[in-house]
Protein backbone atom coordinates (compact mmCIF):
# COMPACT_ATOMS: atom_id res chain seq x y z
CA UNK A 1 0.00 0.00 0.00
CA UNK A 2 1.30 3.46 -0.93
CA UNK A 3 1.76 5.69 2.14
CA UNK A 4 0.55 9.26 2.51
CA UNK A 5 4.05 10.77 2.20
CA UNK A 6 4.40 9.30 -1.28
CA UNK A 7 1.33 11.19 -2.45
CA UNK A 8 2.45 14.39 -0.73
CA UNK A 9 5.79 14.20 -2.60
CA UNK A 10 4.05 14.23 -5.99
CA UNK A 11 1.05 16.52 -5.42
CA UNK A 12 2.42 19.22 -7.78
CA UNK A 13 3.01 16.63 -10.52
CA UNK A 14 -0.56 15.31 -10.07
CA UNK A 15 -2.00 18.83 -10.31
CA UNK A 16 0.08 19.55 -13.43
CA UNK A 17 -0.95 16.30 -15.12
CA UNK A 18 -4.66 16.74 -14.37
CA UNK A 19 -4.67 20.36 -15.52
CA UNK A 20 -2.76 19.55 -18.71
CA UNK A 21 -5.51 17.06 -19.59
CA UNK A 22 -8.25 19.52 -18.60
CA UNK A 23 -6.71 22.30 -20.70
CA UNK A 24 -6.45 19.91 -23.64
CA UNK A 25 -10.20 19.24 -23.39
CA UNK A 26 -11.16 22.88 -22.73
CA UNK A 27 -9.20 23.98 -25.78
CA UNK A 28 -11.42 21.83 -28.01
CA UNK A 29 -14.21 24.34 -27.44
CA UNK A 30 -12.05 27.43 -27.96
CA UNK A 31 -12.75 29.33 -31.18
CA UNK A 32 -10.54 32.42 -30.82
CA UNK A 33 -7.26 32.65 -32.75
CA UNK A 34 -5.46 33.93 -29.64
CA UNK A 35 -6.72 31.00 -27.48
CA UNK A 36 -7.33 33.47 -24.64
CA UNK A 37 -9.13 30.99 -22.35
CA UNK A 38 -6.53 28.26 -22.85
CA UNK A 39 -3.74 30.78 -22.29
CA UNK A 40 -5.23 32.14 -19.05
CA UNK A 41 -5.91 28.65 -17.67
CA UNK A 42 -2.35 27.56 -18.54
CA UNK A 43 -0.81 30.53 -16.76
CA UNK A 44 -3.06 29.96 -13.73
CA UNK A 45 -1.97 26.30 -13.60
CA UNK A 46 1.70 27.24 -13.79
CA UNK A 47 1.29 29.87 -11.07
CA UNK A 48 -0.43 27.38 -8.74
CA UNK A 49 2.20 24.70 -9.34
CA UNK A 50 5.06 27.19 -8.82
CA UNK A 51 3.47 28.33 -5.55
CA UNK A 52 3.12 24.73 -4.36
CA UNK A 53 6.76 24.01 -5.15
CA UNK A 54 7.91 27.19 -3.40
CA UNK A 55 5.87 26.20 -0.33
CA UNK A 56 7.51 22.75 -0.33
CA UNK A 57 10.98 24.26 -0.80
CA UNK A 58 10.62 26.77 2.04
CA UNK A 59 9.60 23.88 4.33
CA UNK A 60 13.05 22.41 3.72
CA UNK A 61 11.94 18.80 4.13
CA UNK A 62 13.29 15.86 2.14
CA UNK A 63 10.55 13.31 1.41
CA UNK A 64 11.10 9.96 -0.30
CA UNK A 65 8.11 8.27 -1.86
CA UNK A 66 7.03 5.21 -3.85
CA UNK A 67 9.83 3.01 -2.55
CA UNK A 68 12.49 5.74 -2.86
CA UNK A 69 11.74 6.17 -6.58
CA UNK A 70 10.74 9.81 -6.00
CA UNK A 71 12.38 12.47 -3.85
CA UNK A 72 11.01 15.87 -2.86
CA UNK A 73 13.94 17.92 -1.55
CA UNK A 74 14.81 21.67 -1.44
CA UNK A 75 16.98 21.55 -4.59
CA UNK A 76 14.32 19.73 -6.60
CA UNK A 77 11.48 21.89 -5.33
CA UNK A 78 13.27 25.16 -6.09
CA UNK A 79 14.29 23.97 -9.56
CA UNK A 80 10.70 22.89 -10.30
CA UNK A 81 9.44 26.26 -9.04
CA UNK A 82 11.90 28.12 -11.28
CA UNK A 83 11.09 25.82 -14.23
CA UNK A 84 7.36 26.59 -13.83
CA UNK A 85 8.04 30.33 -13.75
CA UNK A 86 10.38 30.08 -16.76
CA UNK A 87 7.71 28.19 -18.74
CA UNK A 88 5.13 30.78 -17.76
CA UNK A 89 7.37 33.64 -18.93
CA UNK A 90 8.15 31.77 -22.17
CA UNK A 91 4.43 31.44 -22.94
CA UNK A 92 3.79 35.13 -22.20
CA UNK A 93 6.55 36.15 -24.61
CA UNK A 94 5.67 33.53 -27.20
CA UNK A 95 1.87 33.90 -27.55
CA UNK A 96 1.82 36.93 -29.92
CA UNK A 97 4.53 35.35 -32.09
CA UNK A 98 2.74 31.99 -32.19
CA UNK A 99 -0.63 33.55 -33.00
CA UNK A 100 0.83 35.48 -35.96
CA UNK A 101 2.21 32.24 -37.42
CA UNK A 102 -0.86 30.07 -36.94
CA UNK A 103 0.72 27.96 -34.20
CA UNK A 104 -2.23 28.36 -31.83
CA UNK A 105 -4.85 26.84 -34.12
CA UNK A 106 -5.09 23.61 -32.17
CA UNK A 107 -3.86 24.64 -28.72
CA UNK A 108 -1.00 22.11 -28.85
CA UNK A 109 1.48 24.89 -28.05
CA UNK A 110 0.13 25.19 -24.50
CA UNK A 111 -0.59 21.54 -23.75
CA UNK A 112 2.74 20.30 -25.14
CA UNK A 113 4.49 22.94 -23.02
CA UNK A 114 2.74 21.60 -19.91
CA UNK A 115 3.62 17.99 -20.75
CA UNK A 116 7.23 19.05 -21.36
CA UNK A 117 7.21 20.71 -17.93
CA UNK A 118 5.79 17.52 -16.42
CA UNK A 119 8.72 15.65 -17.95
CA UNK A 120 11.08 18.13 -16.30
CA UNK A 121 9.35 17.59 -12.96
CA UNK A 122 9.77 13.83 -13.25
CA UNK A 123 13.45 14.26 -14.20
CA UNK A 124 14.07 16.55 -11.23
CA UNK A 125 12.18 14.38 -8.72
CA UNK A 126 13.39 11.03 -10.04
CA UNK A 127 15.56 9.04 -7.65
CA UNK A 128 15.54 5.93 -9.75
CA UNK A 129 17.28 5.41 -13.10
CA UNK A 130 14.09 4.25 -14.81
CA UNK A 131 12.01 7.19 -13.58
CA UNK A 132 14.68 9.73 -14.57
CA UNK A 133 14.78 8.24 -18.05
CA UNK A 134 10.97 8.28 -18.35
CA UNK A 135 10.91 11.97 -17.42
CA UNK A 136 13.64 12.68 -19.95
CA UNK A 137 11.70 10.95 -22.72
CA UNK A 138 8.48 12.81 -21.86
CA UNK A 139 10.37 16.10 -22.12
CA UNK A 140 12.18 15.24 -25.35
CA UNK A 141 9.14 13.80 -27.14
CA UNK A 142 7.15 16.93 -26.28
CA UNK A 143 10.09 19.07 -27.47
CA UNK A 144 10.30 17.25 -30.81
CA UNK A 145 6.61 17.96 -31.43
CA UNK A 146 6.99 21.61 -30.40
CA UNK A 147 9.91 22.18 -32.79
CA UNK A 148 7.81 20.75 -35.66
CA UNK A 149 4.67 22.66 -34.62
CA UNK A 150 4.92 25.03 -37.57
CA UNK A 151 4.04 22.29 -40.01
CA UNK A 152 4.17 24.40 -43.18
CA UNK A 153 7.70 25.68 -42.50
CA UNK A 154 10.49 23.61 -44.07
CA UNK A 155 13.24 24.94 -41.77
CA UNK A 156 11.31 24.02 -38.62
CA UNK A 157 10.60 20.53 -39.95
CA UNK A 158 14.27 20.04 -40.78
CA UNK A 159 15.28 21.23 -37.28
CA UNK A 160 12.79 18.79 -35.73
CA UNK A 161 14.25 15.88 -37.73
CA UNK A 162 17.81 16.76 -36.69
CA UNK A 163 16.72 17.12 -33.07
CA UNK A 164 14.87 13.81 -33.16
CA UNK A 165 17.73 11.79 -34.70
CA UNK A 166 20.46 13.23 -32.48
CA UNK A 167 18.21 13.21 -29.40
CA UNK A 168 17.42 9.53 -29.92
CA UNK A 169 21.14 8.81 -30.20
CA UNK A 170 21.87 10.67 -26.96
CA UNK A 171 19.00 8.92 -25.16
CA UNK A 172 20.47 5.61 -26.33
CA UNK A 173 23.86 6.58 -24.89
CA UNK A 174 22.31 7.48 -21.55
CA UNK A 175 20.13 4.36 -21.40
CA UNK A 176 23.06 2.09 -22.27
CA UNK A 177 25.22 3.69 -19.58
CA UNK A 178 22.45 3.31 -16.99
CA UNK A 179 21.99 -0.34 -17.96
CA UNK A 180 25.73 -0.93 -17.47
CA UNK A 181 25.51 0.58 -13.99
CA UNK A 182 22.46 -1.54 -13.22
CA UNK A 183 24.35 -4.66 -14.35
CA UNK A 184 27.32 -3.74 -12.16
CA UNK A 185 25.48 -2.68 -9.00
CA UNK A 186 22.25 -4.68 -9.27
CA UNK A 187 20.04 -1.69 -8.49
CA UNK A 188 18.23 1.18 -10.19
CA UNK A 189 17.94 3.18 -6.95
CA UNK A 190 20.30 6.16 -6.83
CA UNK A 191 21.19 5.72 -3.13
CA UNK A 192 21.81 1.99 -3.49
CA UNK A 193 24.05 2.60 -6.51
CA UNK A 194 26.02 5.14 -4.43
CA UNK A 195 26.46 2.62 -1.60
CA UNK A 196 27.47 -0.17 -4.00
CA UNK A 197 30.13 2.03 -5.62
CA UNK A 198 31.37 3.30 -2.24
CA UNK A 199 31.79 -0.29 -1.02
CA UNK A 200 34.48 -0.79 -3.73
CA UNK A 201 33.21 -4.31 -4.38
CA UNK A 202 32.16 -3.53 -7.97
CA UNK A 203 34.65 -3.75 -10.84
CA UNK A 204 35.95 -0.25 -11.52
CA UNK A 205 36.36 -0.88 -15.27
CA UNK A 206 32.65 -1.73 -15.69
CA UNK A 207 31.60 1.37 -13.75
CA UNK A 208 33.82 3.67 -15.82
CA UNK A 209 32.58 2.09 -19.06
CA UNK A 210 28.97 2.85 -18.10
CA UNK A 211 29.95 6.27 -16.80
CA UNK A 212 31.36 7.30 -20.20
CA UNK A 213 28.00 6.69 -21.88
CA UNK A 214 26.08 8.44 -19.08
CA UNK A 215 28.27 11.55 -19.30
CA UNK A 216 27.87 11.56 -23.11
CA UNK A 217 24.07 11.47 -22.77
CA UNK A 218 24.08 14.23 -20.14
CA UNK A 219 26.44 16.37 -22.23
CA UNK A 220 23.97 16.24 -25.13
CA UNK A 221 21.14 17.46 -22.91
CA UNK A 222 23.32 20.34 -21.66
CA UNK A 223 24.63 21.13 -25.16
CA UNK A 224 28.29 20.69 -24.20
CA UNK A 225 31.12 20.00 -26.70
CA UNK A 226 31.51 17.53 -28.43
CA UNK A 227 27.77 16.77 -28.21
CA UNK A 228 26.69 20.26 -29.18
CA UNK A 229 26.03 19.70 -32.91
CA UNK A 230 22.23 19.90 -32.62
CA UNK A 231 22.08 23.14 -30.67
CA UNK A 232 22.78 25.86 -33.33
CA UNK A 233 20.62 24.20 -36.00
CA UNK A 234 17.67 23.58 -33.66
CA UNK A 235 17.86 27.04 -32.05
CA UNK A 236 17.89 28.71 -35.48
CA UNK A 237 15.43 26.39 -37.23
CA UNK A 238 12.77 26.09 -34.52
CA UNK A 239 10.10 28.80 -34.20
CA UNK A 240 11.55 31.36 -31.79
CA UNK A 241 8.74 30.77 -29.27
CA UNK A 242 9.75 27.10 -29.17
CA UNK A 243 13.47 27.93 -29.07
CA UNK A 244 12.84 29.75 -25.80
CA UNK A 245 10.85 26.81 -24.41
CA UNK A 246 13.67 24.32 -25.14
CA UNK A 247 16.51 26.70 -24.27
CA UNK A 248 15.21 27.93 -20.91
CA UNK A 249 13.50 25.70 -18.33
CA UNK A 250 14.93 22.35 -19.65
CA UNK A 251 18.42 23.51 -18.64
CA UNK A 252 17.26 23.42 -15.02
CA UNK A 253 16.05 19.83 -15.45
CA UNK A 254 19.29 18.84 -17.18
CA UNK A 255 21.27 20.28 -14.27
CA UNK A 256 19.07 18.34 -11.84
CA UNK A 257 19.71 14.95 -13.48
CA UNK A 258 23.44 15.71 -13.57
CA UNK A 259 23.29 16.18 -9.79
CA UNK A 260 21.07 13.11 -9.27
CA UNK A 261 23.23 10.79 -11.36
CA UNK A 262 26.79 12.07 -10.96
CA UNK A 263 26.69 13.49 -7.43
CA UNK A 264 24.00 11.53 -5.58
CA UNK A 265 24.64 8.31 -7.48
CA UNK A 266 28.30 8.32 -8.44
CA UNK A 267 30.22 10.77 -6.26
CA UNK A 268 32.78 8.03 -5.35
CA UNK A 269 33.68 8.04 -9.08
CA UNK A 270 34.19 11.82 -9.07
CA UNK A 271 37.85 11.57 -10.07
CA UNK A 272 36.73 9.82 -13.28
CA UNK A 273 33.78 11.96 -14.33
CA UNK A 274 35.46 15.22 -13.35
CA UNK A 275 38.19 14.56 -15.92
CA UNK A 276 35.51 14.13 -18.60
CA UNK A 277 33.75 17.33 -17.49
CA UNK A 278 37.05 19.22 -17.62
CA UNK A 279 37.65 18.26 -21.26
CA UNK A 280 34.07 19.13 -22.20
CA UNK A 281 34.29 22.46 -20.35
CA UNK A 282 37.48 23.44 -22.20
CA UNK A 283 35.97 22.46 -25.56
CA UNK A 284 32.68 24.23 -24.83
CA UNK A 285 34.36 27.48 -23.78
CA UNK A 286 36.70 27.43 -26.77
CA UNK A 287 34.31 26.40 -29.56
CA UNK A 288 31.28 28.21 -28.15
CA UNK A 289 33.00 31.59 -27.90
CA UNK A 290 35.04 31.41 -31.11
CA UNK A 291 32.11 30.19 -33.22
CA UNK A 292 29.75 32.83 -31.77
CA UNK A 293 32.07 35.63 -32.96
CA UNK A 294 31.43 34.65 -36.60
CA UNK A 295 27.61 34.57 -36.37
CA UNK A 296 25.26 37.13 -37.90
CA UNK A 297 22.05 35.34 -36.89
CA UNK A 298 21.15 36.30 -33.33
CA UNK A 299 19.51 32.97 -32.46
CA UNK A 300 22.52 31.04 -33.76
CA UNK A 301 24.86 33.35 -31.83
CA UNK A 302 22.87 32.70 -28.66
CA UNK A 303 23.10 28.96 -29.33
CA UNK A 304 26.90 29.10 -29.37
CA UNK A 305 26.69 31.41 -26.36
CA UNK A 306 24.72 28.66 -24.58
CA UNK A 307 27.50 26.17 -25.38
CA UNK A 308 30.10 28.48 -23.81
CA UNK A 309 27.85 29.14 -20.79
CA UNK A 310 27.49 25.38 -20.25
CA UNK A 311 31.30 25.23 -20.22
CA UNK A 312 31.27 27.52 -17.20
CA UNK A 313 28.58 25.39 -15.56
CA UNK A 314 30.71 22.26 -16.01
CA UNK A 315 33.65 24.02 -14.34
CA UNK A 316 31.50 24.52 -11.24
CA UNK A 317 30.42 20.87 -11.25
CA UNK A 318 33.99 19.58 -11.54
CA UNK A 319 35.30 21.67 -8.64
CA UNK A 320 33.29 19.85 -5.97
CA UNK A 321 35.77 17.10 -5.08
CA UNK A 322 39.51 17.75 -5.03
CA UNK A 323 41.88 14.80 -4.53
CA UNK A 324 39.10 12.89 -2.77
CA UNK A 325 38.40 15.82 -0.42
CA UNK A 326 34.74 16.92 -0.33
CA UNK A 327 35.26 20.14 1.67
CA UNK A 328 34.48 22.22 -1.45
CA UNK A 329 31.40 20.24 -2.48
CA UNK A 330 28.58 22.44 -1.18
CA UNK A 331 30.07 25.75 -2.38
CA UNK A 332 31.01 24.43 -5.83
CA UNK A 333 27.66 22.77 -6.56
CA UNK A 334 25.83 25.74 -5.03
CA UNK A 335 27.73 28.05 -7.41
CA UNK A 336 26.78 25.77 -10.33
CA UNK A 337 23.09 25.86 -9.34
CA UNK A 338 23.21 29.66 -9.01
CA UNK A 339 24.84 29.81 -12.44
CA UNK A 340 22.19 27.75 -14.23
CA UNK A 341 19.27 29.59 -12.56
CA UNK A 342 20.64 33.03 -13.46
CA UNK A 343 21.55 31.85 -16.97
CA UNK A 344 17.93 30.80 -17.59
CA UNK A 345 16.71 34.15 -16.23
CA UNK A 346 18.94 36.02 -18.68
CA UNK A 347 18.09 33.76 -21.62
CA UNK A 348 14.39 34.43 -21.10
CA UNK A 349 14.84 38.18 -21.55
CA UNK A 350 17.20 37.86 -24.55
CA UNK A 351 14.85 35.58 -26.50
CA UNK A 352 11.87 37.57 -25.24
CA UNK A 353 13.17 40.63 -27.08
CA UNK A 354 13.60 38.61 -30.31
CA UNK A 355 10.03 37.33 -29.95
CA UNK A 356 8.49 40.73 -29.26
CA UNK A 357 10.33 42.38 -32.15
CA UNK A 358 9.10 39.74 -34.60
CA UNK A 359 5.94 40.43 -36.58
CA UNK A 360 3.87 38.67 -39.20
CA UNK A 361 6.09 37.87 -42.17
CA UNK A 362 9.34 38.96 -40.47
CA UNK A 363 11.35 37.04 -37.86
CA UNK A 364 13.72 39.84 -36.73
CA UNK A 365 16.40 37.35 -35.74
CA UNK A 366 19.46 38.83 -37.50
CA UNK A 367 21.77 41.02 -35.44
CA UNK A 368 21.29 43.75 -38.05
CA UNK A 369 17.54 43.74 -37.28
CA UNK A 370 18.36 45.30 -33.90
CA UNK A 371 19.95 48.37 -35.54
CA UNK A 372 18.74 51.58 -33.92
CA UNK A 373 16.50 49.71 -31.47
CA UNK A 374 17.11 52.35 -28.79
CA UNK A 375 15.44 54.96 -31.01
CA UNK A 376 12.39 52.73 -31.51
CA UNK A 377 12.03 51.38 -27.97
CA UNK A 378 14.37 52.37 -25.13
CA UNK A 379 12.75 49.66 -22.92
CA UNK A 380 13.55 46.84 -25.36
CA UNK A 381 17.05 48.15 -26.01
CA UNK A 382 17.71 48.53 -22.28
CA UNK A 383 16.55 45.01 -21.39
CA UNK A 384 18.51 43.50 -24.30
CA UNK A 385 21.63 45.43 -23.27
CA UNK A 386 21.28 44.23 -19.68
CA UNK A 387 20.89 40.65 -20.93
CA UNK A 388 23.94 40.79 -23.20
CA UNK A 389 26.14 42.46 -20.58
CA UNK A 390 25.02 39.91 -17.98
CA UNK A 391 25.86 37.00 -20.30
CA UNK A 392 29.25 38.64 -20.87
CA UNK A 393 29.79 38.68 -17.10
CA UNK A 394 30.08 42.44 -16.55
CA UNK A 395 29.31 43.96 -13.10
CA UNK A 396 26.99 44.83 -11.48
CA UNK A 397 24.75 42.36 -13.33
CA UNK A 398 23.93 38.87 -12.09
CA UNK A 399 26.04 37.15 -14.77
CA UNK A 400 29.17 38.65 -13.22
CA UNK A 401 28.40 37.20 -9.80
CA UNK A 402 27.51 33.82 -11.33
CA UNK A 403 30.87 33.61 -13.11
CA UNK A 404 32.68 34.87 -10.02
CA UNK A 405 31.13 32.11 -7.90
CA UNK A 406 32.35 29.40 -10.28
CA UNK A 407 35.84 30.92 -10.46
CA UNK A 408 35.99 31.15 -6.66
CA UNK A 409 35.10 27.45 -6.42
CA UNK A 410 37.95 26.61 -8.81
CA UNK A 411 40.51 28.83 -7.09
CA UNK A 412 39.58 27.74 -3.55
CA UNK A 413 40.49 24.16 -4.48
CA UNK A 414 44.15 25.31 -4.36
CA UNK A 415 44.93 22.93 -7.21
CA UNK A 416 47.24 24.30 -9.92
CA UNK A 417 45.35 22.67 -12.80
CA UNK A 418 42.08 24.19 -11.56
CA UNK A 419 43.75 27.59 -11.31
CA UNK A 420 44.83 27.25 -14.95
CA UNK A 421 41.26 26.37 -15.89
CA UNK A 422 40.04 29.51 -14.12
CA UNK A 423 42.51 31.65 -16.07
CA UNK A 424 41.44 29.96 -19.31
CA UNK A 425 37.77 30.64 -18.50
CA UNK A 426 38.49 34.33 -17.91
CA UNK A 427 40.33 34.61 -21.25
CA UNK A 428 37.42 32.93 -23.04
CA UNK A 429 35.01 35.33 -21.31
CA UNK A 430 37.00 38.26 -22.68
CA UNK A 431 36.63 36.84 -26.20
CA UNK A 432 32.94 36.27 -25.56
CA UNK A 433 32.49 39.90 -24.50
CA UNK A 434 33.13 40.92 -28.13
CA UNK A 435 29.99 39.39 -29.62
CA UNK A 436 27.80 40.46 -26.71
CA UNK A 437 29.03 44.07 -26.91
CA UNK A 438 28.55 44.00 -30.70
CA UNK A 439 24.81 43.57 -30.14
CA UNK A 440 24.78 46.55 -27.75
CA UNK A 441 26.71 48.65 -30.27
CA UNK A 442 24.24 47.81 -33.07
CA UNK A 443 21.24 48.76 -30.89
CA UNK A 444 22.61 52.09 -29.72
CA UNK A 445 24.92 53.37 -32.46
CA UNK A 446 23.68 51.96 -35.80
CA UNK A 447 20.91 53.62 -37.82
CA UNK A 448 17.64 51.66 -38.15
CA UNK A 449 17.10 49.82 -41.43
CA UNK A 450 14.12 51.05 -43.53
CA UNK A 451 12.07 47.87 -43.00
CA UNK A 452 12.64 48.08 -39.23
CA UNK A 453 12.09 51.79 -38.72
CA UNK A 454 8.52 51.61 -37.40
CA UNK A 455 7.82 51.71 -33.63
CA UNK A 456 7.54 48.39 -31.84
CA UNK A 457 4.47 47.22 -29.94
CA UNK A 458 3.63 44.31 -27.67
CA UNK A 459 0.79 43.18 -25.37
CA UNK A 460 0.73 44.78 -21.94
CA UNK A 461 1.39 41.50 -20.10
CA UNK A 462 4.53 40.86 -22.17
CA UNK A 463 5.85 44.38 -21.51
CA UNK A 464 5.31 44.06 -17.76
CA UNK A 465 7.00 40.64 -17.61
CA UNK A 466 9.89 41.91 -19.74
CA UNK A 467 10.46 44.90 -17.44
CA UNK A 468 10.43 42.62 -14.35
CA UNK A 469 12.77 40.19 -16.09
CA UNK A 470 15.31 42.89 -16.88
CA UNK A 471 15.02 44.40 -13.39
CA UNK A 472 15.71 41.01 -11.75
CA UNK A 473 18.95 40.60 -13.73
CA UNK A 474 20.13 43.91 -12.26
CA UNK A 475 18.72 43.45 -8.74
CA UNK A 476 20.14 39.94 -8.30
CA UNK A 477 23.51 41.24 -9.48
CA UNK A 478 23.52 44.01 -6.87
CA UNK A 479 22.07 41.83 -4.08
CA UNK A 480 22.70 38.17 -4.92
CA UNK A 481 22.90 37.02 -1.31
CA UNK A 482 19.40 35.55 -1.01
CA UNK A 483 19.63 33.39 -4.13
CA UNK A 484 23.21 32.35 -3.31
CA UNK A 485 22.12 31.21 0.17
CA UNK A 486 19.13 29.38 -1.27
CA UNK A 487 21.35 27.46 -3.72
CA UNK A 488 23.97 26.69 -1.05
CA UNK A 489 21.36 25.38 1.39
CA UNK A 490 19.77 23.24 -1.33
CA UNK A 491 23.13 21.66 -2.13
CA UNK A 492 23.89 21.23 1.58
CA UNK A 493 20.77 19.06 1.89
CA UNK A 494 21.92 16.98 -1.10
CA UNK A 495 25.42 16.43 0.32
CA UNK A 496 24.06 15.46 3.75
CA UNK A 497 21.76 12.88 2.17
CA UNK A 498 24.54 11.09 0.26
CA UNK A 499 24.43 7.37 0.87
CA UNK A 500 21.36 7.68 3.12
Amino acid sequence: MIDKLSWIAVYPEIVLLIMACVILLVDLGSKTAQRTGTYALTLLTLAVVATMEAFYAVGGQTIYGFGNMVVSDPMGNWLKCFASIATMVSLVYGRPYSADRGMLRGGEYFTLSLFALLGMFVMISGHNFLLIYMGLELLTLSSYALVALRRDHATSTEAAMKYFVLGALASGFLLYGLSMLYGATGSLDVNEVFNAIASRQVKHQVLVFGLVFIVAGLAFKLGAVPFHMWLPDVYQGAPTAVTLLIGGAPQLAAFAIVIRLLVEGMLPLAIDWQQMLALMAIGSLLIGNLAAVAQTNLKRMLAFSTISQMGFLLLGLMAGVVNGNQMNTESAYGAAMFYVVTYVLTTLSAFGIILLLARAGHESEEISDLAGLNQRSPLYAGVMAISMLSLAGLPPLVGFYAKLGVLQALISSEKSSYLMLAIFAVIMSLIGAFYYLRVVKVMYFDAPQPHNAQPVSAPADAKVVLAINGALILILGIAPGGLVTLCAQSMSAIVKSLGA
